[in-house]
């Protein structure tokens, strides 16, 4: 078929899938092929008349491309070389004829086909005038993008500059120097002549631009490269001569980075001739090495530590007083401490800096009253979390031998505060962890010690710091994981869970305006009622702390803003009512106490992470062996108290009127309920056994009575923990007696007066006291 016939004709021929490779009409082109469907369409058309289409794909990682993926114009070429390589590939060589507009792509058999319309540029009217404008701006754009590239053979300049054809040209100049296959295509998807060379002036254009600003970027690198070396020459000529002429440091050196710095600072004498020391070996560097800059980070930090700026304690104690319960509601404990130690300070201004360990559940303000601390006694505030911490260097920090070394936490948290007497929080002290890389709890030893502390030594600074002017304060949740040593040196201080009268002062004092603010509301317009408070604290939180309850009545916020904008209301009122509306159905039921008296059911109490709770405890018995049954999930410490309680009743069996055998006749079953919550500890001593004399007896369990208090097999009744917040459990649940041990009534003194009323303390010393409390008479 001759080329005039190609050129009129609509064609239907063997398609390959290019990645990557744009040819163009007019050229001669070599590449390689691998794919099955690209192989067999070159088979195919060599077979027939060598004519193929060569139309690029979209993305180059396409597989098996659809006709989507494909470009919508390519080039008819005629294949002249097809041979197989060593690799297994296929070289293919073929001159470019014509552009070719694909009409349709599609998979016939083996390999792809497409319909194609020929665009033949001698169709194409061309005014010569416009012909020639286009060929002189491409020219010129080419001219300046050559500055920038190698430069191109004589014999390809020669031919360039023999063309008069547009279209030949543009494809030539397209071919030969346009890069990247994005602009290629481009140029070949451009049919028309002078808009194609438009086109590659344009991209010629953007890339001399482009190479431009690489350029001056260079040029500008190089000359202060230039400048550095011939500082750093200049800086070694200098010292050489120097050391010619014996000269040493300079102490009027006027002329030295940070002499002046140094002088002027107010630092220890120590600190300063370490420094002056410094700054001499900083001066004998040569200029931009590695050595230098560190050098140089060690003075500035140093520098930048307040060696001797204190902050002006506040003396006055009712001021202080003041601002303390401005911020806080209840932490009666720590708020004592804190005005103790200030009235200490007033009349002994020598005491070093308290050490104390907030010890409490989550969410009951540890954190907070630090900072408060800080603003009562007139101090700047630090706050450095140690959740997580595992690296000794993250508080004694990194030697400044090493690359990227910095100092520890608690030097950094000095620099921060710009005084050497802040207040510095310690938080989450409970949960460091150790590793290869040391056990930052060590680290800690010499920083809680108010004997060691006047010369704590950062690995980074070298230098003794005194940190007895500090006021350290750590928080935990618990001082199980404190190792002893690092307990020993601080005053631990325990935080009550809040109750319920407390969490109702803070939501109205605190919490409700924080929220209304924050939410773009205001008081004279959302107003809470009491019983819409207490609804929220009773019925939908369950926790020692107020978090959760902050939670709760910024989510009432929302939706009350949300009512005001899409409703326009214009006030609301919360009560019980609309805290349901609101917040949906209730999360937490209150437990109550029975109605009746029963016989094996016993109200126990128990300890949490969320504070009190009401724990019963059931016990039946039923004809058999003598087999324990303990259900509910309970602890190792539990069970040991049951077993326990078993061995004081066969021992005291004509006592307490219960079966001799009963242990060989009767299967007893112990069940606390709430079996999915794992259950613990040694306070149900006593409630374990009072049911199970309930149920050996047959003697019914005074329902208003709730116990708590651990047992020996003796008998005798020893204290436990936590009894203010299984107080407020056994209160919330109706309770009116409460049974505790003889050792625990000192810590009923302590309890609010809202706490006390309408409960009854009774303490006991032995398990029989407890029972003839407990139980009624036959």
């Amino acid at each position: 078929m001759s080329l005039t016939e190609i050129a009129a004709e609509l064609l239907t021929l063997n398609t390959v899938c290019m990645r990557g490779v744009v040819i163009f009409p007019g050229v001669s082109a070599t590449f390689e092929i691998g794919r099955k469907a690209s192989v067999n369409a070159v088979r195919e058309a060599v077979n027939e008349d060598g004519l193929i289409f060569l139309l690029c794909q979209k993305d180059a990682s396409e597989m098996e491309p659809r006709e989507k993926d494909l470009h919508t114009v390519g080039t008819i070429a005629r294949v002249t070389h097809f041979t197989k390589l060593s690799n297994g590939n296929y070289q293919v060589v073929v001159d470019g004829l014509f552009r070719g507009i694909a009409e349709r792509v599609a998979v016939f058999g083996d390999r792809y086909v497409s319909t194609v319309s020929v665009f033949n540029p001698e169709n194409t009217i061309i005014h010569p005038d416009e012909e020639t404008d286009a060929i002189h701006e491409v020219m010129s754009a080419f001219t300046g993008y050559l500055k920038y590239i190698a430069k191109p053979v004589p014999a390809v300049l020669e031919r360039i500059k023999e063309m008069d054809s547009a279209d030949e040209l543009g494809d030539f100049l397209a071919n030969e120097f346009l890069v990247k296959s994005e602009d290629r295509q481009e140029a070949l998807s451009t049919v028309d002549p002078l808009t194609r060379l438009t086109v590659i002036a344009d991209i010629f254009s953007r890339e001399t631009d482009l190479l431009d600003t690489e350029n001056e970027i260079q040029q500008k690198v190089r000359v202060r490269l230039q400048k550095a070396q011939k500082d750093m020459y200049l800086r070694e000529q200098l010292n050489v001569i120097k050391q010619e002429l014996g000269m040493g440091y300079d102490d009027d050196d006027d002329g030295d980075e940070y002499y002046e710095k140094i002088t002027a600072a107010n630092l220890p004498d120590e600190v300063r001739t370490k420094l002056y020391e410094e700054n001499v070996k900083l001066g004998k560097m040569p200029f931009g090495t590695a050595e230098g800059t560190v050098i140089r980070n060690y003075i500035e930090t140093v520098l930048e530590l307040p060696w001797n700026e204190m902050s002006k304690d506040r003396t006055d104690v009712r001021t202080a007083e003041k601002i303390l319960n401005e911020d806080h509601d209840g932490l009666d404990k720590v708020k004592e401490r804190i005005l103790e130690y200030m009235a200490v300070r007033q009349l002994s201004p020598e005491l070093n800096g308290q050490i104390l360990c907030l010890v409490g559940p989550p969410g009951v303000c540890k954190t907070s009253i630090g900072k408060s601390r800080a603003g009562a006694t007139n101090r700047k505030y630090v706050r450095i979390s140690l959740g997580g911490v595992r690296d000794e260097a993250e508080i004694r920090g990194h030697r400044k031998t090493y690359i990227g070394s910095m100092p520890g936490r608690i030097i950094n948290g000095l620099k921060l505060a710009g005084t050497r007497n802040p207040v510095m929080l310690l938080d989450e002290v409970d949960k460091l962890t150790r590793d290869a890389h040391g056990d930052p709890t060590s680290a800690l030893l010499e920083v809680l010690d108010s004997e060691q502390n006047r010369t704590f030594r950062d690995h980074f600074i070298e230098l003794p710091f005194d940190l007895s002017e500090c006021m350290f304060i750590t928080t935990a949740n618990t001082t199980d994981t404190i190792p002893q040593p690092l307990l020993d040196r601080m005053e631990v201080i325990y935080m009550d869970s809040y109750s319920f009268e407390e969490k109702m002062s803070i939501a109205k004092n605190h919490l409700i305006r924080r929220q209304l603010k924050k939410h773009g509301l205001s008081g004279r317009t959302v107003r809470f009622s009491d019983d819409g408070i207490a609804m929220i604290i009773q019925r939908y939180t369950k926790e020692s702390g107020v978090r959760n309850l902050e939670r709760e009545i910024a989510s009432v916020c929302r939706k009350i803003a949300k009512l005001f904008v899409s409703d326009g209301i214009k006030s609301y009122r919360v009560d019980e009512n609309a805290v349901r509306d609101l917040l949906g159905p209730e999360k937490f039921l209150p437990d109550l106490i029975y109605d009746k008296d029963e016989v094996g059911v016993v109200n126990g109490l128990a300890w949490t992470s969320l504070g009190g709770e009401m724990l019963r405890v059931e016990c039946v018995t039923m004809p058999g062996n003598g087999k324990l049954e303990l259900t509910g999930h309970l602890g190792d410490v539990m069970k040991e108290s049951a077993r326990a309680a078993v061995s004081y009743i066969r021992k005291h069996c004509d006592e307490l009127g219960v079966n001799k055998d009963f242990h060989k006749e009767l299967d007893i079953h112990i069940h606390v309920p709430e079996g999915a919550i794992p259950k613990d500890g040694p306070s149900a001593g006593v409630t374990i056994t009072t049911a199970l004399v309930s149920e050996l007896t047959g003697r019914t369990v005074k329902q208003s009575v709730a116990m708590t208090g651990e047992i020996t097999l003796t008998g005798r009744v020893l204290p436990i923990g936590g009894l203010k917040e299984k107080c407020m459990a056994a209160k919330k649940a109706g309770i009116t007696t409460v049974v505790i041990p003889n050792d625990n009534l000192k810590d009923t003194v302590k309890f609010a007066q809202e706490l006390k009323e309408g409960l009854e303390f009774k303490p006991v010393s032995e398990v029989s006291e407890v029972l003839k409390i407990a139980l009624n008479e036959r």
